[in-house]
């Protein structure tokens, strides 16, 4: 059973703890997608791929018109002063999470200008391991550093953090509970793509997630709606009695 029963983030209607990585180049394949998709998703990650298609805040429009949460993650990172304002922007879009990789004067002119939106601050990338961790110049091991930024987050003000389902036992145990924890790379046991630090669905919420993002596994699906149907299936299967 996931080990966060009693934090805030407990009440989450099963159906959001997905959340899917809407990763496709244009517009067009969007709204295709969204549409096959239909009832099975209810909260779509929008990342920099669909930034640039020019048509990044129509897509947003459209999913919160039609009822959906939207995870605006496009890693903010500039000068603080214009993270702030660029969170401002998207707070006004009325996005629910957005992500910002920096330090902590960025974070913090982040939470200061969040308005509705919930700041979510990256930790490390799940693409990225110990080894990669170590050509970056980074003098400490992967836990220690996700377990770092969390503590400095919450503390700046922000609500959460994206943090591969390996770090998020160190987490429960060691930042607040109200932390909100985020996982991506939710991929099977044996997977070729660029992932390296990842889990199953199962691994992560027992591990205290309180969301999952998955895109590759659902969007490259057969049939994606199924795929997004038997993830949620299975998280039902978890939090539901």
């Amino acid at each position: 059973m996931p080990q966060t029963p009693e934090t805030k983030n407990a009440a989450l209607a099963p159906a959001d703890r997905l959340i899917f990585a809407l990763d496709v180049p244009d517009a067009a394949r969007a709204r295709a997608l969204i549409e096959t998709l239909g009832d099975s998703v209810t909260f779509y990650k929008l990342g920099l791929e669909l930034f640039l298609s020019g048509a990044y805040f129509e897509l947003v429009d459209e999913l919160k018109a039609a009822g959906k949460k939207v995870f605006a993650d496009l890693k903010l990172f500039d000068v603080p002063a214009t993270v702030g304002r660029a969170v401002a922007q998207l707070a006004r879009q009325d996005v629910d999470f957005l992500t910002v990789h920096g330090q902590d004067a960025m974070l913090a002119e982040a939470a200061a200008n969040k308005g509705r939106s919930r700041v979510l601050a990256v930790t490390a990338l799940t693409s990225l391991d110990q080894g990669d961790l170590d050509d970056l110049g980074f003098a400490c091991n992967v836990s220690d550093l996700v377990l770092s930024r969390a503590r400095r987050a919450l503390k700046l003000g922000c609500d959460g953090v994206i943090s591969s389902g390996l770090e998020v036992p160190a987490l429960r145990a060691e930042v607040d509970p109200a932390l909100v924890v985020v996982c991506p790379g939710i991929r099977p046991v044996a997977n070729v793509d660029d992932q390296k630090r990842t889990m199953s669905v199962e691994q992560a919420f027992a591990a205290g997630a309180d969301h999952i993002v998955v895109g590759r596994p659902i969007r490259d699906a057969e049939r994606p709606a199924a795929a997004a149907a038997a993830i949620r299936k299975e998280i039902e299967s978890i939090f539901i009695n």
